[in-house]
């Protein structure tokens, strides 16, 4: 498997041409895999949950990382989420690029239906169904879905302090504005263990790794694995207020373009203020750097905005 190169056919000049609109259509479709792995990173707020029905975090930027760990409530376990939430925030380089950068607007509506059935006191499911659609201000031709859908378990480990182990297999649709036609489709299998440790009633630290496996994508030159480790940290103010913070160091290897490897260094803070048990607001802001040993793909972003979020468990 491979995206597919021009061979040489009867006028040299011809294979000439079909290599170099190869070459440009695999570059267009890797960028728009890179901006859609740097929104989402700006945006995901996945809930999760854990044997006392509260939220065990999924990535260190969930909104509500470790919240509910920390101040848990006695409340019945419900399995289903739905949740809605209109992000708007501000990237410095909109286009990803190590040089001549350029910021914009962005608005990213999402929704998601999640289901979480407890299978036993410990091990939970997975599936879920998300839409999310990226709006830019001055850069439209830019716009573009995220349409994704996640199959998985959870297991919590008392007797190892909690360590959560999760096993996900994910389809992700990067689509054009609008529509349901894809640019890009990945189906990998997520590997994660994680830590939560502590520190009193109103704070908390994780500490995980994971390994995100590409078993097929369409088209395979953005074909990648990546391979992350991550800590991240929480401070309860308030019963209302939450604020979050989180280092990532993330390898990116891919299959297919030249032993092409990144290593992408994501920070990011939030503060979360609970208006009721449905209804959030978010400020949220996050600074990427990216080093390839390809230094065309070298590029730095920070991103600053905030979010409305509605949730509601049944």
């Amino acid at each position: 498997m491979g995206f597919s190169r021009r061979t040489l056919s009867i006028l040299s000049l011809i294979a000439a041409i079909f290599a170099f609109e190869n070459r440009a259509s695999a570059q267009s479709v890797d960028a728009g895999n890179q901006r859609a792995d740097v929104a989402r990173t700006q945006t995901q707020t996945a809930p999760t949950v854990n044997e006392e029905g509260g939220s065990i975090p999924s990535t260190p930027n969930d909104a509500d990382l470790g919240e509910q760990e920390i101040l848990k409530r006695a409340q019945a376990y419900q399995a289903f989420t739905a949740a809605a939430s209109i992000p708007i925030y501000w990237t410095s380089n909109v286009l990803l690029s190590r040089a001549n950068e350029q910021g914009d607007w962005i608005e990213a509506p999402a929704a998601g239906l999640y289901y979480q059935p407890r299978i036993t006191n410990n091990l939970y499911g997975l599936v879920d169904v998300r839409d999310q659609q990226f709006y830019y201000n001055r850069f439209d031709n830019l716009d573009f879905g995220d349409f994704a859908v996640d199959v998985g378990f959870n297991l919590v480990i008392p007797d190892l302090d909690n360590l959560i182990l999760r096993a996900q297999y994910t389809y992700d649709r990067l689509t054009e504005k609008d529509s349901f036609d894809a640019f890009f489709q990945n189906h990998a299998i997520i590997l994660n263990g994680e830590l939560p440790v502590r520190i009193g009633r109103a704070q908390q630290l994780a500490f995980g790794a994971s390994a995100t496996i590409s078993m097929r994508s369409i088209p395979e030159t953005p074909r990648r694995n990546d391979y992350e480790g991550y800590i991240g940290y929480t401070l309860v103010l308030t019963r209302a207020l939450t604020v979050n913070a989180a280092g990532r160091l993330v390898v990116r290897d891919y299959y297919h373009q030249n032993s092409r490897v990144d290593f992408n260094e994501i920070g990011a803070v939030t503060a979360t203020y609970n208006f009721n048990r449905f209804i959030s607001a978010t400020a949220l802001g996050t600074v990427a750097a990216n080093q390839s040993n390809q230094s065309i793909f070298d590029y730095k972003v920070a991103n600053v905005g905030g979010a409305f979020s509605l949730a509601v468990k049944f």
